[in-house]
């Protein structure tokens, strides 16, 4: 790809735009729909309590200029609760300031309420109070756990429905979650795991929220739940319905840190395959876990040995500074696929081989517009492919995207691009890395 064709890729995609908010948030088998008009989001995590309100206002407009369209939180119940019905939402524990800002930046907000919620948060974000409740059985069919839970939900979903924050009442939240990675434990309690699982999807849609709830890591998630996907890959995901869409609540930038271990790492070279394998194989909403750590501050590290740490080899760094090459390499990404949107959201892909690991997802519709994927899955060896008449060379594992289905803007497999200015590369004569400046200009 030339310098100049990707110059006008930034061009079309670096026209700052407020976030008009739709007031009816719905979903079908292809995407969320927003006010009416399917869309292809890109989401990140940044949990408000792991950094300062002072980092908030920088850390949402960063997630916002590296082309994110959706900030996601879990809400932390023993940091609002710690002692029952006592709350405190003052300082970083300010959910309300937090979800105003993702809005006012013209973002939107998804807000996953769990109450577990585990991110390796002390105790999985339970209170400590809620152990000794008599009779109490957690994440189960169990009514004293049941109204516990209830009466947080009721108390976060009321609280941010009186701030009008809702995209039914004119706000940026467009997506809520129920439980958390629920489908990974709940053999564990038999029958009794289903019953409850039925009782909070009932219970969520019960509050009114205006927007769908999710479930990630749950198969068995009941309508009108949309099931999601947590993990490195998600691209071979499908919905437990045809008429939910293809959702990736977590997508693992990196991992937490534990003391004596080594500094967790994954190459962006990496992250940026899964995400287009993910739209290529009909995903339209993926959201990094994490997009910015941050800090466990005080006692709120949960597991033994956690750091202090959250960084997570994040695109933001746990000081909210940018992390290159991942943001800059993740922004191009973006743009890419954003290109391809409009043909996406229109129709489902085909899907064909173009060889041994080799494979093209076309999103062609009768109005003529059309977009293309093409990918190498194959770990070891470049290849050279034949489609609509062209030939493309493929880096292994990696996917050329073409949003007219015959130029490629974008083979994530090549980092150095208009958003990176400098990789690091490891100096195996001095074993420190060194900074590289890229070449931009092919």
């Amino acid at each position: 790809m030339r310098g100049a064709e990707f110059a006008v890729l930034v061009l079309v995609l670096g026209v700052a735009a407020t976030t008009a908010f739709g007031v009816n948030v719905t979903y079908d088998h292809r995407a969320l729909v927003i006010d009416g008009k399917r869309r292809v989001l890109v989401s990140g995590s940044i949990h408000y309590p792991r950094s300062t309100p002072e980092m908030w206002p920088d850390l949402i407009q960063k997630s916002k200029d590296g082309g994110l369209d959706v900030i996601e939180t879990y809400v932390f119940w023993n940091l609002h609760e710690p002692v029952r019905n006592q709350f405190d939402f003052e300082g970083r524990k300010d959910l309300v300031k937090f979800v105003k800002l993702v809005g006012e930046a013209g973002l939107y907000a998804h807000i996953r309420i769990g109450p577990n919620v585990c991110a390796e948060w002390n105790y999985g974000g339970f209170p400590l109070w809620l152990h000794f409740v008599p009779g109490i059985e957690f994440r189960t069919n169990n009514e004293p756990f049941k109204a516990e839970m209830k009466r947080f939900m009721v108390k976060i979903v009321d609280m941010l429905k009186q701030e009008n924050l809702y995209a039914s009442q004119g706000g940026p939240i467009i997506l809520s979650q129920i439980e958390n990675e629920y489908g990974n434990i709940d053999s564990a309690y038999g029958s009794a795991a289903k019953t409850y699982i039925n009782w909070a999807a009932t219970m969520a849609t019960s509050l009114d929220t205006g927007v769908p709830w999710v479930m990630c890591q749950q198969s068995e998630a009941p309508d009108p739940i949309i099931n999601t996907c947590n993990g490195f890959y998600c691209d071979q995901f499908t919905p437990n319905s045809d008429k939910k869409p293809k959702m990736w609540t977590e997508n693992w930038t990196g991992w937490f840190l534990s003391f004596g271990g080594a500094v967790p790492y994954r190459p962006v070279e990496d992250i940026a395959f899964a995400v287009a394998r993910f739209y290529q194989r009909g995903g339209t909403f993926q959201n990094y876990y994490m997009y910015h750590g941050g800090t466990n501050f005080g006692r709120t590290t949960g597991g033994p040995f956690i750091a202090t740490s959250y960084d997570y080899d994040p695109p933001l760094d746990e000081y909210g500074l940018v992390n290159q090459p991942k943001w800059g390499h993740l922004k191009d990404v973006h743009k890419a696929i954003k290109l391809c949107e409009e043909a996406m959201v229109a129709t489902d892909p085909t899907i064909s081989s173009l060889g041994s690991n080799l494979e093209a997802s076309v999103y062609k519709t009768e109005s003529g517009l059309c977009a293309a994927f093409l990918a190498n899955v194959g770990t070891q060896s470049d290849a050279t492919v034949n489609f609509n008449g062209n030939s493309y060379h493929l880096p292994a594992w990696s996917v050329s995207i073409l949003p007219d289905c015959k130029n490629v803007v974008l083979n994530p497999a090549k980092v150095c691009l208009s958003s990176v200015e400098f990789i690091l590369i490891y100096d195996q004569t001095t074993s420190f890395f060194k900074k590289v400046k890229c070449n931009n200009s092919s």
